[in-house]
């Protein structure tokens, strides 16, 4: 077995296993047995309610947006040349929170979230994109104008919870540390159509992201389009990103450090899309049993324990930086 398919093996066991503590453990204490008799309907009332209707989907939705996050991750990093890469550097976050504060805090009635976020964190790319035009998504300029948009949604997002009702605005700040808790199987299905679709369309462009890696010289002499393929490639993975977080929130860390870590692991001269999916899944998914049990029986936002492991992570590639010197 070659080491990518092992890595990914290792991966997906470490998935299974989080997933089976999720779905065990809790408040409710359920054995694997009483799962089984939900999975068959044999088990009582409660317990088929905590397990299929709670449990299962906040399991199979964390591991959806994590392999989303993943994926979106490893094509902005690509596309970027820069380790550091992510839908951040476009101001993604910031705008698909400004997206569902309009929809929660300026309709009325309050409309979901979800289509706001989505349509706020695509509308960010797209004007980062056009004050940019003609600059790679590499340039100063484009990494600048994110920034710069993220600073002034920032302002925008604080100002709308200024004006938010107390408990629009209490709801709205939990959504916006990202959290899985309220999930529910119309949000897996949301992730399996939309963001399956998305995946798979990426997925046939990764030769074209494979020839991107080697320069664009050496792209344009093999026949690749640049600007159109770049803009596809960032509108995929923007639209994966923004399905990600209409169901969660904006959780970080994850497109950030899946595609490094399963480059590392790999050992790959590129980064490797299936194991970035694989190892992002499994960073929320132990992330989320991990904010469910910290503080028990008290449920940390799954955005705050990502936060603090990235942040974590950065102090480590600072350190190691330094022991190279």
């Amino acid at each position: 077995m070659t080491r990518p398919r092992t890595v990914l093996a290792v991966v997906v066991a470490v998935i299974a296993l989080a997933a089976a503590a999720g779905i065990v453990g809790g408040s409710y204490e359920t054995s694997l047995g009483d799962v089984r008799d939900a999975l068959l309907g044999t088990a009582s009332p409660r317990t088929s309610a905590i397990v299929i209707d709670l449990r299962l989907p906040r399991v199979i939705a964390g591991v959806l947006v994590g392999a989303a996050l993943g994926l979106a991750g490893a094509v902005f990093q690509t596309l970027s040349r820069n380790p550091l890469g992510s839908p951040d550097i476009v101001g993604f976050s910031a705008g698909s929170a400004s997206g569902a504060l309009v929809c929660l805090v300026l309709l009325t009635p309050p409309a979901n979230p979800a289509l706001g976020a989505w349509a706020g964190g695509v509308g960010a790319l797209l004007i980062v994109l056009f004050l940019t035009r003609g600059a790679g998504l590499a340039s100063e300029r484009t990494i600048l104008a994110g920034i710069a948009l993220a600073a002034l949604l920032s302002a925008v997002n604080e100002y709308l919870l200024t004006r938010a009702p107390t408990e629009v605005a209490r709801g709205a700040t939990l959504w916006l540390f990202g959290s899985l808790s309220a999930t529910s199987w119309a949000d897996v299905a949301l992730l399996a159509s939309a963001g399956g679709l998305l995946a798979v369309l990426l997925a046939s462009q990764r030769g074209a992201l494979r020839v991107l890696e080697l320069g664009d010289e050496v792209a344009t002499g093999l026949g690749v389009p640049l600007r159109r393929t770049r803009l596809l490639l960032l509108l995929l993975a923007a639209g994966l990103t923004g399905t990600a977080t209409a169901v969660s929130g904006p959780i970080g860390f994850v497109a950030l450090a899946a595609p490094q870590l399963a480059r590392r692991a790999t050992r790959s001269a590129g980064i490797p899309l299936a194991a970035s999916m694989a190892i992002g899944a499994a960073l929320l998914l132990a992330s989320d049993v991990l904010a469910q049990r910290l503080l028990a029986p008290l449920q940390l936002p799954v955005g705050l324990v990502t936060g603090a492991v990235g942040g974590a992570y950065l102090f480590w590639l600072v350190a190691r930086g330094r022991r190279r010197r």
